[in-house]
């Protein structure tokens, strides 16, 4: 089963496009919040109407604005697992999952398959998260779709709730022999479920990519900052192979390996590849000032920035990641000596690891 998607809506304070395939396979979009990427879930799903554009599963045309098609939401047979879940809250468990389903006999099995047998009585608003997402996505299963698109499905889970979940997602995307679509703000979510990623900003779905290239290579400083890398910057060429990243205020040698066939502006670089070096070699080593340190559950982030780099730029602020371990055995040579006095240190950037973008 293939689902071919080209639409355009207008709003007041963007413009929504969307070009895309999925064949049975899980197509992630991800963005930040408000990028566009709920409603265009909402646009195939027949909730929302493009102003043009065509919209195709299998051999079914959803939408064709030239042709004036355009199917309702109950006919287009697609499974749609809200953000808030959406079930009717005058309504038992049962009698959500019943409600739609094509094989209503199905339904006793699909509460014991989703663990929902002890609430199977009660109203939506007496249900906790995890059970309310359960009974959505048995709710969902029972209309037997053709499609599936998950918005934002672990949103609003604590994180062994979402264990839980993600496990059952799993098994139903497993045993699903159509397209899925998911969209999320989180790389981890996608990273765990995609085949493939595209990247939703300000409206636009570009540099759609597998997923493994998308995360070793992004094409653009968004798609890079959503795969997590936490340091860019732009960069300007000097002489040869010298480049001035200017928000960082430091000069780095770039291989021409790296920026063959690339018209060079911006680079990344990611927070755990930074290496503690003795001294200064002008090129490719930051004279660091330390800003801030900040310990998350195993890891350590050290904020810190060139040593008297005056730029006001947000991304002349960086970070690198640490593991606990390793932090315990480098921390004394940072604050020791003289270092603990100028509040300084040095780390080298591995240029063969920069990201190197375009656009």
């Amino acid at each position: 089963m293939k689902l071919e998607v080209d639409i355009k809506k207008s709003f007041d304070d963007f413009i929504l496009e969307a070009n895309f395939v999925v064949e049975d396979d899980v197509f992630a979009i991800l963005g930040a919040s408000g990028s566009g990427k709920t409603m265009t879930l909402k646009c195939i799903a027949g909730v929302e109407k493009p102003d043009e554009g065509r919209i195709v599963l299998g051999d079914r045309v959803l939408f064709d604005s030239k042709k004036k098609i355009d199917v309702p939401a109950r006919k287009r047979n697609i499974g749609f697992l809200f953000q808030d879940y959406a079930l009717f809250p005058n309504m038992t468990v049962r009698e959500n999952i019943t409600c739609t389903a094509k094989e209503p006999s199905m339904t006793d099995e699909i509460i014991e398959r989703f663990d929902l047998g002890s609430v199977k009585d009660l109203y939506p608003a007496q249900l906790s998260g995890g059970q309310s997402q359960r009974t959505a996505m048995a709710r969902m299963l029972m209309t037997k779709p053709e499609l599936i698109m998950f918005d934002e499905p672990f949103s609003a889970l604590d994180n062994y709730l979402k264990f839980r979940i993600e496990r059952e997602i799993y098994s139903v995307i497993d045993e699903f022999s159509g397209p899925v679509i998911m969209v999320s703000h989180d790389r981890n979510e996608v990273y765990k479920m995609a085949d493939n990623i595209g990247v939703m900003d300000n409206g636009s779905l570009t540099d759609i990519q597998k997923k493994e290239e998308f995360f070793d290579h992004p094409k653009s400083v968004v798609a890079t900052r959503l795969t997590g890398c936490k340091n860019v910057s732009r960069i300007e060429n000097v002489s040869d192979d010298i480049y001035n990243a200017t928000d960082w205020g430091i000069k780095i040698r770039i291989p021409d390996s790296l920026i063959e066939g690339v018209n060079i502006t911006n680079v990344g670089f990611r927070a755990h590849y930074f290496k503690l070096v003795d001294g200064n070699d002008d090129v490719d080593v930051f004279k660091c000032s330390l800003e801030r340190i900040i310990e998350d559950t195993f890891s350590v982030m050290v904020c810190f920035r060139q040593s008297g780099n005056q730029s006001d730029s947000p991304d002349s602020l960086l970070t690198w990641v640490v593991s606990k371990p390793k932090w315990d055995e480098i921390k004394d040579e940072i604050f020791s000596g003289k270092t603990n006095e100028e509040k300084s240190f040095y780390l080298k950037v591995d240029t063969g690891k920069l990201i190197v973008l375009d656009r």
